[in-house]
């Protein structure tokens, strides 16, 4: 894929709330958490419910299907791992939620706003898997 680097990206910093997510991905899987209360999907991971500020959660899988909410090119500086302009993202997921990515294998003056996008996921050589979406 062009512009997927899979070596020197820098690697995710976790925490106890979003662990479950990168080890999701791993298994290229799209987790959210979702409340046990009231059953209110979140991203991006937190301790407590924004809604009814439980702290009890479950991890739930996502269909990875969405359409382009916004979208930046980033040309200078370049994120480490990128040869090329980086295209910075926010998918609406179907789900409702939205989640910021990068769009991959889509040439940046061809993006439309609302065009539909599905997950992939990109094993990076440093051990975690990143994320990308790109057309369907």
């Amino acid at each position: 894929m062009p512009n997927t680097p899979t070596k020197g990206r820098l690697r995710p910093q976790t925490n106890t709330d979003t662990e479950f997510f990168w080890e999701g991905t791993r298994r290229h899987k799209l987790l959210v958490q979702s409340c046990s209360a009231c059953h209110t999907i979140r991203h991006p991971p937190g301790p407590a419910c924004p809604h009814c500020h439980s702290l009890e959660w479950e991890s739930k899988e996502l269909s990875g299907r969405g359409r382009l909410y916004s979208y930046t090119v980033v040309h200078h500086p370049l994120p480490p791992g990128f040869e090329e302009p980086v295209i910075v993202a926010v998918v609406e997921l179907d789900e409702g939620i939205r989640m910021v990515s990068n769009v991959v294998d889509i040439e940046a003056d061809s993006l439309k706003i609302d065009e539909p996008l599905q997950v992939t996921f990109v094993d990076q050589d440093e051990g975690w898997t990143a994320p990308l979406f790109g057309r369907m």
